[in-house]
């Protein structure tokens, strides 16, 4: 199969074509993330706020996961760029090994770990209870999502991004599907309440891997997964790890961020960790619709890389932060003008809404801005510099905000924790220009 359209057809139309399956998709994975926390919401409140502090734990799981996943796309992309055929299948097939024993591992950890990491958050012994439900049914499906998302990112590497956006979406319909029959027990499903929403999400990822794994058999393309290729390389593991290992921290980042922020609000009250809960379901919106956007990118940014074609480069990176820059500011203008009807949502207390409208209009203050940081960090990856790309994220997610939050907060009370969102996305996004003209 030709791949050399990726370095020969305009950009925008390229861009475009590859990533406007990915944001339908990811704004169908955002629905998810919101129907998911609307039903569950309809349980108690307690619900909610156990799903938001095992949100943390299922960031770590999809952060190994899709973060190693990245470096098997730039690797199968450069590969393809550089006409090497038999590294690409290895690369793909090797890289299928790795992340089932990634799905293993993480499988024990969060589960026999789950009730240890609780503990740090809260005292409710309902909470507690509701969240080790939930936890003990979600982890047992981390193969299944392994195994999807390697053959997501094998797909979208080589182009097919149409057949990536169905079966991401097929996963995903199918668990907005299920999640009420199984939370509330309709018709002649069993009323199974957070426990059901664990299983509509792990059953998702069955449903989506069996998508990828049907188009595979039967739909053409320019990677094979070879049982010949399956014993490890050093030199293909490598080139995976150094830009997965990266990817995987800058993913798992927003874990470690959420729990130190539950920390700092958990002092203010119960209600501000439910916001900030409520929150990231909120912003996956806005976010996973960039990301749609720099999924697309990554591909062509990591071929033409390949294939030596520094400048085609540099206009897939401009091109795509405009783009993004677009989405970032119809989010900006949405969490601005119908705060409360967000919040209201998930919640029917008038303290809760108020709250958290004041936490949207005041985070919102910097999603322009974070368009550059969150591109950069992208490109980069898509040209194997998983360091750099490390870099910026390290400054979102732990070295700035954090030591932010904890020390505005003291000066001005709890705004100061949404105060420090935007103060992070402004001098991120300086040093991403740094990084950004230092590179090219």
């Amino acid at each position: 199969m030709e791949q050399t359209y990726m370095k020969e057809q305009p950009v925008l139309k390229l861009l475009l074509t590859m990533a406007i399956p990915m944001v339908i998709s990811m704004l169908v994975n955002a629905l998810y993330n919101i129907v998911d926390s609307f039903f569950v919401a309809k349980i108690s409140e307690d619900a909610m706020t156990a799903l938001s502090l095992v949100y943390p734990m299922q960031i770590l799981v999809n952060a190994v996961m899709i973060g190693f996943g990245v470096g098997i796309n730039a690797v199968i992309s450069f590969y393809l760029g550089a006409q090497d055929q038999e590294k690409a299948d290895k690369s793909a097939t090797q890289g299928l090994i790795l992340n089932t024993m990634h799905g293993i591992v993480l499988t024990v950890i969060c589960i026999v770990g789950a009730s240890t990491f609780l503990r740090f958050f809260t005292e409710n012994e309902n909470v507690l209870a509701m969240g080790m439900r939930y936890s003990r049914i979600v982890f047992l499906f981390s193969v299944f999502l392994a195994w999807q998302l390697v053959l997501e990112k094998t797909f979208q590497a080589v182009g097919m991004m149409a057949v990536s956006m169905i079966c991401m979406m097929g996963g995903c319909i199918f668990n907005i599907i299920l999640d009420p029959l199984l939370i509330f027990g309709v018709g002649f499903f069993p009323k199974l309440g957070i426990e059901g929403a664990a299983l509509a999400t792990g059953l998702g990822q069955v449903v989506g891997f069996a998508m990828y794994f049907v188009f595979y058999k039967f739909k053409a393309m320019p990677v094979h997964f070879r049982k010949k290729n399956m014993r490890l390389e050093k030199e293909i593991c490598k080139k995976m790890y150094s830009i997965g290992i990266p990817a995987c921290l800058s993913l798992a980042l927003p874990s470690l961020l959420i729990s130190a922020l539950n920390v700092i609000l958990a002092s203010f009250g119960q209600t501000y960790v439910f916001v900030l809960g409520v929150y990231y379901k909120l912003q996956t919106f806005l976010y996973l619709t960039a990301n749609g956007v720099i999924q697309g990118m990554r591909p062509l940014i990591g071929y033409n890389y390949g294939a030596g074609e520094k400048k085609r480069v540099r206009k897939i990176y401009t091109t795509s932060l405009i783009l993004v820059l677009i989405v970032m500011a119809v989010g900006t203008v949405i969490c601005l003008m119908i705060p409360n009807h967000l919040i209201r949502m998930f919640t029917t207390e008038s303290n809760t809404i108020k709250a958290g409208a004041e936490a949207l209009r005041i985070i919102s203050g910097g999603f322009i801005i974070s368009s550059l940081s969150l591109v950069t960090s992208g490109a980069l990856e898509g040209l194997g510099k998983g360091k750099e790309s490390l870099i910026i994220s390290l400054c979102r997610y732990v070295l700035i905000i954090i030591p932010a939050a904890w020390i505005v907060s003291r000066i001005v009370g709890v705004t100061g924790v949404w105060h420090s969102f935007w103060i992070t996305e402004v001098l991120t996004a300086g040093i991403s220009l740094i990084i950004y003209k230092n590179y090219y």
